[in-house]
């Protein structure tokens, strides 16, 4: 990907909005930046921070029951963490090394994270098409 980064936003269901506030997480506060190099994710206080080429893959997924999507939840199926804000459709992305995106520090890592923008399959196609370098 060449050019200045883009920035996707995150879908929010009406419903959830109030409860989504009282955690801090608001459109403001909630997106995902992809440019050349990196790949960097903001849903209200939690942060996720990452190289583009450890992107190992992605799968468009959804719909989504609420309660296992809205906010951020940690997977115990495969220790991935999901950032949700609708469940209408989102994006999971894989990486080759597991990264820190719940807890403050680095030693709870994420081989995956869950993410429900507006637009998943553009948002796939930033992350997998050809970067610069």
């Amino acid at each position: 990907m060449t050019g200045p980064a883009r920035t996707f936003a995150f879908r929010f269901d009406p419903a959830f909005r109030p409860l989504l506030g009282l955690l801090g997480v608001r459109p403001e506060t909630a997106w995902v930046r992809v440019d050349a190099d990196e790949v960097r994710v903001r849903f209200g206080p939690w942060r996720l921070r990452t190289r583009r080429s450890n992107v190992a893959g992605v799968e468009r997924g959804g719909p989504y029951r609420w309660w296992r999507v809205i906010g951020p939840h940690l997977s115990m199926a495969d220790a991935g963490v999901s950032f949700g804000s609708s469940t209408a459709a989102g994006l999971c992305v894989r990486f080759v090394e597991p990264v820190p995106a719940l807890l403050p520090g680095r030693w709870v890592r994420h081989p995956g994270v869950t993410l429900t923008v507006v637009d998943p399959d553009d948002l796939g196609r930033a992350l997998t098409g050809p970067s610069a370098g």
